[in-house]
């Protein structure tokens, strides 16, 4: 049995989301793993989310340096909806290999922000992650 049911990665960097996903499932850390390039694609997502068409996700891994529409633009228009992204349950953790302390603290004060975690994101820290928003 999985740890979550459902986990969703924002990440345009395709050998970052192969290793996370491979973990994911070696693991079976999630039932369902939905995967996003960028911040436009997520937002289709969360707007479904958003309208219960679909379910949400109980952790999001975002980051922040993407094309189209980055991790913060993303940020900026949940933000309006913050309080009904938190009752859903989500847990929303930027991962950025920023080490950069202002892009830190930005988004560490941003209120949909969980947690701020430096890349590369080893197994042991994610299978941490997981089994903590899980329990």
């Amino acid at each position: 049995m999985s740890v979550l049911k459902k986990a969703c990665i924002i990440d345009d960097d395709r050998l970052y989301v192969s290793l996370m996903s491979m973990i994911v499932d070696k693991y079976d850390l999630v039932d369902e793993l939905v995967l996003f390039e960028n911040g436009d694609q997520a937002l289709k997502f969360f707007e479904l989310v958003l309208k219960n068409k679909i379910e949400a996700p109980q952790v999001v891994l975002l980051d922040l340096n993407m094309p189209i529409m980055n991790g913060w633009e993303l940020l900026d228009v949940l933000e309006d909806h913050t309080a009904a992204l938190q009752e859903k349950g989500i847990h929303l953790l930027v991962v950025s290999s920023s080490i950069n302390q202002n892009e830190i603290a930005k988004a560490k004060k941003h209120a949909l922000v969980s947690d701020f975690i430096t890349k590369p994101l080893s197994k042991t820290h994610l299978l941490e992650i997981f089994n903590k928003i899980s329990s």
